[in-house]
Formats: structure tokens, sequence, C-alpha cells
């Protein structure tokens, strides 16, 4: 792809001076004398970056920046400064200039500026996009806060879909951390029981005592404390759902209760002798292996089978990766309004930590993550520094290792072919990361032999 640049400056040798240095670089140009020019220009020509001095005729450059950052505010501009001038440069960037360079104009260092802008850029239009992508995908799919567009979790909602409105018992498995909750929360908004109540129950959280009488109320004197008559979740979920989250952790007496509750739709509550007839769907969820549970003899047979009429499994994130991206336009998108903040993207380097992660606490831990480097970024932009230190650690292909008593030379050279790797062999990137110009990357891999 092929990038434009607008050069704006009344000084015609500066204007074609720097049109040679950047069509030389690869890039299309376009010049303009003066702003009013450039800003026509900017409205009716596809431009990537803007190059605008500050003083010109009819239209000044701070005049210009102040249009192209209300109506085009991710087109990155730089400026073009003298050295009398400076501060007025340092208080352009304050009203959204990408950065600044003096006159007489250093090349190298405005072609990584240029390379700089024009990723930004690309990060913010790829942003955009997931976030469109990510609107349409939840309006197609109904879902209003399951994001995905893999196969595997494609699949996970098909099924939800077809099996929301039924009366079926679901069992939702997997890792911790994988969104089985979010699973529930479908199961229940797509069904016929949406306007009845939906109960959760997470039974981890309550001891073996409590967990009876919260699940099936009790009646008035029936233990110490039992001040009066207390309905349980079951009763309060009648006609509606009711999501049992790790399932697994339940005692025998439950099991056996809550497999009546399925076979006879009634129960009694704690001390009590009078039945209580309820109309509940049971959505229940778990990490653990059940059938290993069942062999040893920690979790009944028939309740399992009861609970697992249809099986929905949520595949680990290391196992969707390609939700990755629209996962983290979503938390970037909910953790910058939260924080009052204007996160337009994360960049690619940052971007490719997050892919090869292998996520063990899953959506959970991404989420976490996420929050994390919206609170500490200080840019619009989430860099591999703003990241946790457990994500950036946790990728070994990161690394690169220089062995001591190696020579300044060595080093360089291990270090020009790991970024050139990594980059899959894109020259322009790679000067971008080593913070080079790209004709010193294209001196330096002649002279390791590396081109």
């Amino acid at each position: 792809m092929k990038f434009t640049i607008l050069i704006v400056d009344d000084e015609k040798n500066i204007r074609s001076g720097l049109a040679k240095a950047l069509e030389l670089d690869g890039y299309d140009v376009l010049t303009a004398e003066d702003g009013m020019t450039g800003w026509n220009l900017i409205n009716n020509k596809h431009v990537d970056a803007v190059i605008a001095d500050l003083k010109m005729p009819r239209l000044s450059g701070e005049e210009l920046l102040k249009r192209i950052s209300s109506a085009y505010p991710t087109l990155p501009v730089i400026i073009l400064t003298g050295h009398g001038t400076i501060e007025s440069a340092v208080a352009a960037m304050r009203d959204g200039a990408f950065d600044f360079v003096t006159k007489p104009v250093n090349l190298d260092r405005l072609s990584l500026l240029i390379r700089r802008a024009l990723s930004n850029r690309e990060l913010y239009l790829e942003h955009a996009a997931l976030k469109e992508e990510m609107e349409l995908l939840k309006k197609k799919q109904k879902f209003g806060r399951i994001v995905g567009r893999s196969n595997r979790m494609k699949q996970v909602m098909d099924v939800v879909e077809q099996v929301a409105n039924t009366k079926a018992s679901v069992l939702i498995t997997g890792e911790s951390g994988v969104g089985k909750e979010l699973i529930a929360d479908a199961l229940h908004d797509l069904s016929s029981r949406s306007k009845h109540p939906y109960v959760k129950v997470h039974c981890a959280a309550l001891s073996e005592s409590l967990l009876e009488s919260e699940l099936f109320g009790h009646e008035k004197g029936s233990f110490t404390g039992a001040a009066s008559r207390k309905r349980g979740r079951f009763e309060l979920a009648d006609k509606g759902t009711i999501f049992l989250d790790e399932i697994g952790e339940i005692n025998a007496q439950v099991q056996i209760k809550i497999l009546r509750v399925l076979q006879e739709r009634n129960f009694e509550r704690v001390g009590g002798e009078n039945s209580v007839s309820v109309d509940v769907r049971i959505v229940s969820a778990t990490n653990r292996d059940l059938k290993e549970e069942i062999s040893s003899g920690r979790f009944r047979e028939d309740l399992f089978y009861r609970l697992n009429v249809v099986h929905v499994h949520v595949p680990a994130l290391r196992e969707r990766k390609e939700d990755i991206p629209l996962l983290t336009t979503a938390f970037l998108k909910e953790f910058s309004e939260e924080n009052g903040k204007q996160i337009q993207g994360i960049s690619h380097r940052a971007s490719s930590l997050l892919y090869n992660y292998s996520w063990p606490g899953n959506i959970r831990e991404l989420r976490n993550c996420i929050e994390s480097a919206v609170v500490l970024c200080r840019t619009d932009v989430i860099e591999i520094e703003d990241l946790p230190v457990a994500i950036r650690q946790g990728n070994d292909d990161e690394q690169i290792l220089v062995p001591l008593g190696s020579s300044l030379e060595e080093a360089q050279k291990k270090i020009i072919q790991a970024t050139l790797n990594y980059c899959k062999g894109n020259k322009s990137r790679t000067a971008e990361v080593l913070e080079i110009g790209r004709k010193t990357l294209h001196r330096k891999l002649q002279d390791y032999s590396l081109d």
C-alpha cells in the first residue's frame, strides 16, 4: 500500500526538496503553497499525513492544524518550524500536531516521524474498523455482551441460539475465566422466560451449611438464627431461570435435592414438611471434569445426566486467538470511557505480545490486562510498556539473548536480524521498531550481509 503525504509550505525550494526525498522513500506526494490550498486538497484528495509550515499566507499552519484536528482527528500533522518558533511548534503539539521538525530539515528524523505517524494512523483506522465490526457482530448474533468471530465461538453461539427457547437443562463447561456466565445470561435473555426472574447462585461462594438454605429456603425456627421463613433461590426463580455456577462444588445432600427438583419440580424448605412446586429452567456451569468427579464418587451420575441434557463447551482463549483483537477493542472502549481517556488503539508490537501470550486466566485475564494498560497509558496508543509485566515476560519470542563477551557489532547484527524476523521482513517496520532511518537500516543490512 502506497501512502500519500501532503507538504504545505510557502517556500518553493523546501516543497520541492522534501517532495523528492519522500518520493525516494516510496511515498506519493502532494504539495501546496499555502494553508488554504492545502486545506482544499485535504478535502478533495486522499491524504495519509500532512507536513505543514507554521507561518504561511492565506491560512496559517496553526489554523490549518485546528481545522484538521476538528474534521479529521486521525490525520497526523507534522509541523515545520524555524529555530525562532519552536515554542509555537510545542504549542501546536498541544493542539494535536503529531510532532515537529526544525529547519533545515533532518531527513532521517523526518522519515522516522512519518513512519511513526503513519503507523499510528493505521492503528486508529484498524481500531475504528474493529469497533464497527464488533457492533455489527453484536446486532447480527443477538448477543449483547459476547464478543467473538472465531469458528469455535460461532459454533457455541449457534447452539445457544438453538436451545435458548427450550426447557432443556444446559451444562456449560470450560476453564475459569472463559465467560461461562455470559453464555448463561444469553440462554436466559433469548428465551421466552426472559421476562421472568433470572437468579444466579455461585455455589463455591457459600458454605455447605448455608447452601441448602440459600437454594431451597427454610422455615422459621428450623435452625439457630432462623427467625422467620425464608424463600430460597429456586422459589424466587419460579417461571424463570436459575444459574448454578460451579455446580461441581455442591455436597451430596444438596445434589439429591436438586435431582428431585429436576425430576419432580418440587422440594421442601429446610425444616419444612410441605412441598413447594416450581417451574424453573436450570442452567449450570463448571470448570471441573464432572465425569472424573463421578468416578471418584464426589458427584452423582444421575444428576449429571439430568443437568447435561445440552452441553455447551466454551473454548479457552488460547484456542480462539483470532478473537483477541475484537475482545481487546471492546475492553479498550469500556475502560477508556470509564476512565475518561481517549485511547485510539494498541500498537502492533503490543498486539503481537497479546497474541503470543498463552492467557492461562483467559478472557478475565485479558480484561484485567487492558484495564491496567488503559490506566497506565500516557498517550492515545497502548504500547508494550503499558502492558503488565507478566504479559511482557510471558513472551519468550520477544527476547533477544546476546551472550556476555559479544562485540557491539555482533550484538547489533543479532538485534537487527531478530527485529527483521519479528517484522516479517518489512524493512520500514523494522526501521521504525529500531528507531533508525530506513537508509541507515539498509546500510547496516549490507554491512552485516543480512540483505
